[in-house]
């Protein structure tokens, strides 16, 4: 049986808009373009997709998990009407004064991941907008993939030596991973 291969993706800013007002419900959820299309291309070149999200808005009160629930419930269903699928959803609900362990930039997240499906995160790309995204990946030894959307272009001005692979949006980097494993 061949190996499976796993891409591991931040939520916010990654496939939907994000708002420094946090995304708070359903109708807040909006997916940037080609977001949906890349992890339904993941999928069908043998990419299970997963996602690791920071979602402090609900230690701060301003919504539940179920209101979480059903926002991945319209990520999932967007996604599945693209042809994908999303295998798992990891969500740290701290916020950045709780001193957790699953905060990124801190691993637990993607350490629980890889417990859970026998994972070696060295063989695993992690897509973020964000420095706390590819340092948790980096914490694992994963690769480190930026994308410029989101808080993306800033992240990338704000640090110029970036040890990550850059991509203007989730579709190019997805491009890319594909092409990149055919060789």
């Amino acid at each position: 049986m061949p190996k499976q291969h796993y891409i591991l993706l931040d939520r916010d800013g990654v496939i939907n808009q994000d708002s420094d007002e946090f995304i708070k419900s359903p109708e807040e959820w909006l997916p940037i373009p080609g977001s949906l299309e890349a992890i339904a291309l993941l999928n069908a070149h043998g990419y299970k997709v997963v996602i690791v999200t920071n979602q402090s808005g609900i230690s701060r009160g301003l919504f539940d998990e179920r209101t979480l629930t059903a926002i991945h419930a319209k990520m999932i269903d967007l996604v599945q009407q693209q042809g994908g699928n999303i295998t798992a959803i990891y969500h740290c609900p701290h916020g950045p004064d709780d001193h957790c362990e699953c905060r990124k930039p801190k691993s637990g997240l993607l350490k629980q991941f890889a417990h859970d499906f026998n994972v070696d995160l060295t063989t695993t790309s992690v897509i973020g907008d964000s420095l706390r995204d590819l340092q948790a990946g980096e914490g694992v030894g994963a690769e480190p993939i930026l994308v410029k959307t989101g808080k993306g272009q800033q992240t990338l001005i704000n640090n110029l030596n970036l040890n990550a692979l850059v991509f203007e949006n989730l579709y190019d980097a997805a491009q890319s991973i594909i092409t990149r494993s055919k060789t």
